[in-house]
């Protein structure tokens, strides 16, 4: 948690091209050279790295409008995963939807892609409202007025998704497979994620004044995303006989 909380204030004023998302993506490369390949934790590691470096080369090149606001928004979403890190690796409990992740990580019948997808629908169902409620209040801003970064942001993360499935998908030796997680993952939608997370994050600044119900609309997110994570993670193949 320290960690995390020194990259939080190192943001502050110092949000330039791409240098006010340094320290979190120094923080991903760190953990990438620490973790193995095959670790489940390892491999969103690396998908969302790759994120986090685009949007950062993208705020480098003039691609928001608004480049503070893009940065502190990327930082505070990287921000949130790099917390659940902190808190699994001191024995901290991490956020709900985050556990299957950390529990799996390590084990043989997950694949690459479930690490993958459900990592990245446990940062985007659950920690990106949050992130876009803590970078208003930095900002002094309504959700509205970041509107526009949340949205290239969220274009970064649809183009990513078809890398992740291009590069981690069964190949062709795995075509005559009756692979429920196939079926899973078409029926699952990184836009419609997204659009969960923007209302969730409208609504729980609507309620930032009712500190009671925003914690229980936060802890019913988490719960809901919770059970998304769970089942892509435990989903597991089943080979067609005869």
């Amino acid at each position: 948690m320290a960690q995390t909380q020194q990259l939080g204030q190192q943001i502050g004023p110092r949000v330039g091209p791409f240098v006010a998302v340094d320290p979190v993506v120094d923080r991903m490369r760190a953990l990438r050279s620490t973790w193995h390949p095959a670790d489940g934790v390892a491999v969103f590691n690396r998908v969302y790295l790759t994120v986090t470096e685009e949007i950062g080369h993208a705020i480098e090149a003039g691609a928001f409008t608004d480049r503070r606001a893009a940065a502190t928004l990327d930082v505070r979403f990287a921000e949130r995963y790099l917390a659940a890190v902190d808190a699994a690796a001191t024995g901290r409990p991490a956020p709900a939807c985050w556990r299957p992740l950390f529990h799996y990580r390590r084990h043989p019948g997950v694949r690459p892609l479930q690490f993958a997808l459900a990592g990245i629908n446990a940062h985007i169902g659950h920690d990106l409202a949050l992130a876009v409620v803590d970078a208003c209040r930095i900002l002094e801003c309504a959700p509205a007025d970041l509107e526009d970064e949340f949205d290239r942001v969220g274009d970064v993360l649809v183009l990513l998704e078809e890398r992740i499935r291009e590069e981690l998908m069964p190949g062709p030796d795995l075509l005559e497979v009756a692979d429920p997680l196939t079926h899973l993952l078409g029926c699952w939608s990184l836009d419609r994620a997204r659009d969960g997370a923007w209302l969730a994050a409208r609504s729980l600044w609507q309620l930032r004044r009712l500190p009671d119900l925003a914690e229980e609309l936060t802890e019913s997110i988490e719960q809901s995303v919770f059970r998304v994570v769970r089942i892509l993670i435990k989903t597991q193949n089943q080979t067609r006989r005869g």
